[in-house]
């Protein structure tokens, strides 16, 4: 197996916006005529904050960060292909979301997910993520989960 290296880009980088077309298919096939609502909130426009992970020279997973308010980053867009699950890449992304947010003196991140992202449930719950109340855009929607983490020294 090849070792895991992430690399930090922007979205227009080809990788991102394949592994983006491939998350945008698994919720809509999750979570069926709901995604309707959700595509608006999940366009991401330009963004120089991008990570993939690469397992040798094949992109496996995404994730990215926007601001969300002067102290607070927003992690969008987490996504590790099928084949490349179970092998700690979600954990590698999301702490180097979180180290780079912080290395640009964010304090907390947010971040939304869906009720039947039962993995990503898991993942935020163990890297220390807690439950919050729904922010904007997803105060009404009944299937999302939101969470807030502190950046720690």
């Amino acid at each position: 197996m090849s070792i895991p290296t992430l690399k930090r880009t922007y979205s227009g980088e080809a990788d991102f916006r394949m592994l983006i077309k491939e998350l945008d298919n698994d919720l809509r096939e999750r979570n069926g005529n709901i995604m309707d609502v959700y595509d608006g909130h999940n366009v991401i426009g330009h963004i120089d904050t991008v990570v993939i992970a690469y397992l040798g020279s094949i992109p496996a997973g995404c994730g990215c960060f926007k601001k969300y308010s002067d102290d607070t980053a927003e992690i969008k867009r987490m996504y590790v292909r099928p084949n490349a699950r179970r092998k700690g890449l979600s954990r590698m992304i999301l702490n180097e979301l979180e180290a780079w947010a912080k290395s640009l003196g964010f304090a907390y991140v947010v971040l939304e997910t869906g009720s039947k992202q039962q993995e990503a449930l898991g993942l935020y719950s163990q890297a220390g993520y807690v439950n919050i109340p729904a922010y904007p855009p997803y105060i009404d929607l009944p299937d999302s989960v939101c969470f807030k983490k502190k950046l720690t020294a």
